[in-house]
């Protein structure tokens, strides 16, 4: 376990306790609660400091024993976007570190921080207290910006100046992947010994394989139907579009796939996407798919795990992923899975073996990806088979053993670099 005893997270724009899938909640959001659970198992007392978006909510909840989420007032609870979330960055620190000056001195032994505004007051609470700052990017502006789905918003400047900040900051930056790792370097001058690759995790218990044909039962899904399934945020950076597109090629093709092909898109709207709530109905009327596509709210991780065990495939035809969560889950349900080879996907979906990689967005490409799995019982049953194998190398308890030991690297990196 090393010396670290009690952890401070910092999770500014979106809370562990918020619902993914709507909003900016999140593959991050389940990274911090599922990681903070695992080291809290250990032995560890962590503090989840998140801005608080409710007057209803209490000021520290508990979520599990041994991690508290403290909601902390700065700006306005509703109606802040992501954008302007910088302006509360003093008022959120201040309460942080007037949180901090309730306890003993020393009370935290290291701060670990999410996402490049969490960075900032990781920074500011490292040099105040006296304790290494582990930083978490999840994603990075300049990548985002290199590769930005059509209709989207190029991220600001403002945010790449603070994303170097951070990493000029930090003692230790956890990568997602080798890739990632590679982008901190070669993008942002990230020291090589300063950088760890630590991947994400899934929680495989449950996430599992469930009985298809009662699940599907349950879901109100044809026994024998083809589900192509899409699980995230609704905006252009996830490509939702994408499997639509290609989907209404896909019916092109086979006419005769309609009667029992089933698109569910589970997930709400996020990011640029608020700007055109209705939009992908409006695309999925355009392309006559209004009899195909299912639209589902939000869902709970155990009625997730469901969509996906019920799923023939899950397609995730994001434009950049720093892991890419949802394919690991859908992988660990034995469901084959039909990514970009984009980022972390390339890392998570072992081509040919638990999935298929498609090169690019085109809506051609991607509809010959999703007929092969359509249209090929032996090739589905062998992604299967690879697809659990492939999920077994992802957990959060590999995880958190991980991430401990980057606490300790940081810990002894800033002693060096004090003494």
């Amino acid at each position: 376990m090393g010396q670290v005893r009690r952890l401070a997270m910092i999770s500014l724009h979106t809370s562990p306790l918020d619902q993914p899938g709507t909003g900016d909640a999140g593959g991050m959001n389940v990274y911090v609660i599922e990681l903070a659970k695992r080291l809290a198992a250990q032995g560890i007392e962590i503090d989840i400091f998140t801005r608080a978006t409710s007057s209803a909510l209490e000021p520290v909840v508990s979520a599990v024993d041994g991690v508290a989420v403290h909601h902390v007032h700065a700006g306005p609870f509703e109606g802040l976007t992501k954008a302007e979330l910088p302006g509360q960055l003093c008022v959120f620190a201040r309460e942080v570190l007037r949180a901090e000056a309730s306890r003993p001195v020393g009370y935290y032994d290291a701060v670990h921080s999410h996402y490049w505004l969490s960075g900032q007051v990781g920074a500011l609470a490292r040099d105040r207290w006296g304790v290494p700052l582990v930083h978490s990017m999840h994603t990075m502006a300049k990548v985002k910006n290199a590769a930005l789905a059509d209709g989207d918003t190029p991220e600001p400047s403002a945010r790449i100046i603070g994303e170097e900040q951070v990493v000029e900051a930090a003692d230790m930056l956890i990568a997602n992947t080798d890739l990632e790792a590679r982008q901190l370097v070669g993008l942002y001058d990230a020291d090589p010994a300063r950088v760890e690759v630590v991947h994400p995790g899934v929680d495989l218990g449950l996430f599992r394989p469930l009985d298809r044909a009662a699940t599907r039962a349950e879901l109100g899904l044809p026994a024998d139907a083809d589900v192509l399934l899409f699980a995230g945020r609704i905006q252009p950076l996830k490509g939702p579009d994408v499997l639509l597109r290609a989907v209404a090629v896909l019916l092109e093709r086979s006419p005769g796939l309609r009667g029992r092909l089933v698109v569910p898109v589970v997930g709400g709207p996020s990011g640029s996407g608020l700007d055109r709530p209705e939009s992908l109905a409006a695309l999925a009327g355009e392309l006559g798919l209004d009899d195909v596509v299912r639209f589902v709210p939000p869902v709970s991780q155990a009625d997730l795990a469901r969509w996906y065990a019920a799923a023939t495939a899950v397609a995730v035809p994001s434009y950049n992923e720093s892991f890419g969560l949802v394919a690991a889950e859908a992988q660990a349900t034995g469901t084959p899975v039909v990514a970009a080879a984009v980022g972390g996907l390339t890392t998570v979906v072992r081509d040919r073996h638990s999935g298929l990689l498609v090169d690019g967005h085109d809506a051609e490409d991607w509809a010959s990806a999703l007929g092969r799995i359509v249209d090929d019982p032996g090739l589905r049953v062998r992604l299967e088979a690879g697809a659990l194998e492939q999920a077994r190398q992802f957990s959060w308890e590999a995880t958190a053993a991980r991430t401990l030991e980057v606490y300790e690297r940081a810990r002894l990196a800033m002693r060096e670099s004090v003494g």
